[in-house]
């Protein structure tokens, strides 16, 4: 059903954690009634995400798709980071199951409103 790929992030997920003095956050899913994500991320003077971690409660496709999308987000300038699409991470875990795509959603939805909290808080620092 799955594939090694999405085995292995679930297995042994990569980032799992909080980083306590993050730069942006982002939070998608319900905690009461399902799959539920949070991404936090650190960004260095020249915008690129230097670490990321996640939280996430959910079945194996939300632990695997929430694993990639870090490992496809870090070093990652935040605007390039900002592209990275469910289809990317699908893609990188070697496809899910079509009713398991909306793990997929959950990572790059975190993903965006992470750095849209970043470059939020930089736009208020500036002005």
């Amino acid at each position: 059903m799955f594939s090694e790929t999405v085995m292995d992030h679930f297995q042994n997920p990569r980032n799992v954690g909080r980083i306590e003095t993050h730069d942006g956050e982002g939070i998608m899913g319900s905690g009461e009634c399902g799959d539920y994500l949070v991404i936090t991320i650190k960004v260095c003077t020249q915008e690129v995400i230097t670490d990321i971690k996640f939280q996430v409660k959910g079945c194996v496709a939300a632990v695997a798709a929430s694993s990639m999308t870090t490992e496809l987000a870090k070093g990652k300038h935040v605007y390039d980071a900002l592209n990275i699409s469910e289809i990317d991470i699908v893609d990188a875990l070697g496809g899910l199951p079509d009713e398991k795509i909306h793990c997929s959603v959950l990572g790059a939805g975190a993903l965006k409103k992470a750095i849209y909290d970043y470059l939020g808080k930089k736009y208020i620092a500036e002005n």
